[in-house]
């Protein structure tokens, strides 16, 4: 049984939406992730995971999104519209992630599998359309947010596959410039919106970016959280960075 959102006032709560749609890559790794780093923070966490035909919490704190396939996409944006409860926190403030497929969707539209637009959720001015070639491998970012997002400050990591180029909108600063990969496909990498962050970044992205799991639970639970240094995520960051971008 899913434990009660409401279960202790001071605890963060935190919703995985559709993770059976939206879950490839190892994305379920993401609230893993959220939860061992509240522990380390000495933060109260309740997790609720929301399949697909029950009703999205309106009153959580945190929302993470993984990827899916093209079918599980127009799926779920379909069932999201529908259900308005990710819209209405979104709108009040609450912290989003969303990876890949789950990024697309937060936007004005994406392909389907036959390439043709599909309504998302219009939460951010962002558009996707399909790429010239799918992008496939390791990605690298140099971070671009600072005031909005102080946590974020390290380089972003991760493993890209997707097969669409993401427009933002004026208003839309990107998560990072590209240090290797194709990302948005514009030389920028995801998108931030007030609370709400998209990416391509898989691997999965927390545990690769602890950084980030750590401004979604400041965000949440009102306080800053000071950095803290865990030796295999740093060993498995600086290998992969290495092996990506040599000595840069």
């Amino acid at each position: 049984m899913s434990p009660d959102l409401h279960a202790g006032e001071s605890a963060v709560s935190i919703v995985s939406v559709y993770p059976v749609l939206l879950g490839t890559y190892g994305d379920g790794g993401n609230v893993m992730t959220l939860r061992h780093r509240a522990k380390l923070h000495g933060v109260d966490v309740r997790v609720m995971e929301i399949p697909p035909g029950s009703p999205v919490p309106r009153d959580a704190d945190i929302y993470v999104m993984g990827g899916g396939e093209d079918t599980a996409q127009v799926a779920a944006s379909q069932a999201l519209r529908s259900d308005g409860g990710l819209r209405a926190a979104a709108e009040r403030g609450a912290a989003v992630l969303a990876i890949c497929a789950g990024y697309q969707l937060l936007g004005r539209a994406f392909p389907d599998a036959q390439g043709q637009p599909t309504p998302g959720l219009d939460l951010i001015d962002i558009e996707t359309s399909r790429l010239p070639a799918r992008a496939v491998g390791e990605l690298v970012a140099s971070p671009e947010v600072s005031g909005e997002a102080p946590l974020l400050t390290d380089r972003l990591t991760g493993y890209e596959n997707h097969a669409g180029g993401t427009t933002r909108g004026p208003g839309v600063r990107p998560l990072g410039r590209l240090l290797a990969g194709v990302g948005n496909g514009d030389g920028t990498e995801g998108s931030i919106v007030g609370r709400i962050i998209g990416t391509y970044l898989h691997g999965p992205c927390l545990v690769r970016n602890p950084n980030i799991a750590d401004q979604l639970l400041s965000w949440a639970s009102g306080r800053r959280l000071e950095p803290i240094s865990e030796a295999s995520v740093e060993d498995l960051r600086s290998e992969r960075l290495r092996t990506v971008l040599g000595s840069r």
